[in-house]
């Protein structure tokens, strides 16, 4: 292949367009100008101006959640690219492929403390999947290449790419490849063949059978897989949070979402299942509460592609290892139909026994709103949602069909993810269904905003700001837990969220009474000239239920309001 004799940023920009790419989400600085101004020539690939970094990251996170694609982010040095860390560890807990290249310093400058000088690989190191800097322009074709490459393949997630300015201002000799040179990264793919046999031996003596769903599956694309099997084996599921869509949830072996704030159900079927089986799970603190009683007398089976999740948390009785997709159609021919009638049966029991409802008096309830608009969209929605009460109640009450149609910050807990997150979806959106996104009165303003962007593209998301004037989840564990003792957690001085939306631009609308949702629901739904923001004034004092308390026994759950202070929980919220 002919040498390159270009800038440095010009190869940058053409090794994203031979990646595919086609939309960028980021913020310029000093450093960084070389790398816009070669985007300025680009005819193919979108650039979408943040507000903030962590705006860009979760944009970029949004997006790829959606499509599956590598999220792309382009920053500055210094600041900008330090202030991309908390998108980048909320990808890096969720396994999502992000591309960060962030602006550095010259590199006759590095380590001398030069103005917006950081160690930005090394403050990341910790949170990305592999982190480069770059010290010559002609690693640059390599180096790409690579990134893409680690950011895509396997367990997913970011990877940083730093780039010097002086590196991308230079000139490039090197010739474009689409060879990887990575001596020691392996891929699983199909599981060793002894351990999937050793598992289909023991899931043919199970009666109560039990499939844990996680990210990885929905990762792999192994939704028609984990369908198979469960209808194969007449075997009941169970989702995480970020596994939520890969088994539909009007399926009657769906059981819902497990674990913390779970149905009943599902956490039932937890404590009584003979085997338990994680497919694409990591078996998080959310799901087993405390761990040495958790399954105590059950089989335990684990697929994940990635080796390092063996025994990390606990030991199966098989470890698979390979893509979910590819070991389930090694499992697949290896087992039938399982004497679990009876088990299907008091599941169902359960099911009807202990449905998910929420007091219908008082003021409005977050949990009202939520149902009403998966019932005027049929479910048919993309929806995003922040972190706290509501992002339980989304999990709950919009019942998900299909992957990738319920974004979450998952291991992180990113407040502020769910509205940018929702950009960057909108971006990625090819279903023809709205994009919908449910933030806390709290979380959105940690990113709001980022309601210029959206409104500059015009991008018909429908922002639901559930408004309880607290921070809703750590006011409830300050009720159970700490007597009432509220602190720090009244959001008093929210703004007016109507007048704020409509300050840019934006529909906005508000809904104060349960009568009103459907109306004020379907006003949003219809309008699509830009986005909406719909202001919910909720009731102040609502708390989530189910509730396991963080580190007691899943035999712990809580169903209804205790009459009594709890004993303090021994997790985090």
């Amino acid at each position: 292949m002919a040498q390159n004799k270009i800038s440095g940023a010009q190869v940058v920009i053409e090794c994203l367009k031979r990646e595919g790419v086609d939309i960028i989400f980021g913020y310029p600085g000093g450093s960084a100008i070389p790398l816009f101004d070669a985007l300025l020539d680009s005819t193919t690939i979108k650039m979408v101006l943040s507000r903030h970094e962590q705006g860009a990251t979760h944009m970029a996170d949004g997006y790829a959640r959606q499509t599956g694609k590598v999220g792309v982010v382009l920053v500055t040095s210094g600041p900008g690219a330090t202030n991309t860390f908390t998108g980048i560890y909320t990808a890096m807990m969720d396994s999502i492929p992000l591309v960060v290249l962030t602006a550095q310093t010259t590199t006759p400058n590095l380590g001398k403390d030069a103005f917006q000088e950081c160690d930005t690989s090394g403050m990341t190191f910790a949170a990305v999947k592999h982190s480069f800097l770059v010290k010559s322009p002609d690693d640059l074709p390599q180096v790409m290449n690579e990134a893409f490459h680690i950011a895509r393949s396997g367990r997913p997630g970011p990877v940083l790419i730093d780039l010097p300015k002086d590196v991308t201002a230079g000139i490039c000799t090197k010739p474009f490849t689409d060879a990887t040179n990575l001596p020691g990264y392996k891929i699983p793919t199909y599981a060793p063949t002894e351990a999937v046999e050793k598992a289909a031996a023991l899931i043919k003596k199970s009666t109560k059978p039990l499939l844990l769903v996680g990210h990885g599956a929905m990762i792999s694309g192994a939704a028609r897989q984990v369908k198979e099997l469960a209808e194969k084996l007449n075997a009941p599921v169970a989702s995480t949070l970020l596994g939520l869509g890969v088994f539909p949830a009007s399926h009657e072996l769906s059981l819902g979402m497990l674990g913390m704030h779970g149905t009943v159900y599902a956490n039932k079927a937890v404590l009584d299942c003979d085997l338990i089986m994680s497919i694409g799970s990591r078996w998080d603190d959310r799901i087993t509460g405390k761990l040495d009683v958790f399954c105590k007398d059950a089989v335990k089976l684990h697929i994940d592609i990635d080796p390092a999740e063996d025994g990390k948390v606990l030991q199966p009785d098989v470890f698979m290892c390979g893509d979910a997709k590819l070991v389930l159609e090694q499992l697949l021919p290896l087992v039938g139909k399982l004497d679990s009638n009876e088990w299907v049966k008091t599941c169902q029991t359960w099911k009807k026994r202990f449905p998910l409802t929420y007091p219908k008096q008082g003021g409005l309830r977050m949990q009202h709103v939520i149902h009403t608009l998966w019932e005027l969209t049929k479910g048919k929605a993309i929806v995003t949602s922040d972190v706290g009460q509501h992002q339980m109640w989304v999990a709950q009450f919009f019942n998900v069909e299909n992957p990738r149609q319920l974004h979450n910050s998952g291991g992180a807990g990113t407040m502020g993810f769910g509205f940018p997150s929702s950009i960057g979806a909108s971006f990625g959106n090819t279903t023809g269904w709205p994009v919908c996104c449910f933030a806390g009165d709290g979380g959105f303003q940690m990113t709001m905003a980022e309601m210029a962007t959206a409104c500059i593209h015009k991008l018909p998301i429908k922002i639901f700001v559930m408004d309880n004037k607290f921070l809703g989840m750590v006011r409830q564990w300050q009720d159970l837990f700490y007597d009432k003792r509220y602190s720090a957690v009244n959001m008093e001085g929210n703004p007016d969220f109507v007048k704020f939306a409509e300050a840019y631009g934006a529909l906005g609308l508000r809904i104060k009474r349960g009568a009103d949702a459907e109306r004020v629901i379907k006003k949003a739904l219809e309008y699509n000239d830009g986005p909406v923001l719909i202001h919910c004034e909720c009731e102040k004092e609502d708390n989530v239920f189910p509730m396991i308390p963080a580190g007691a026994p899943i035999s712990s759950m809580i169903t209804e309001p205790p009459k009594t202070q709890l004993e303090k929980p021994t997790g985090s919220t």
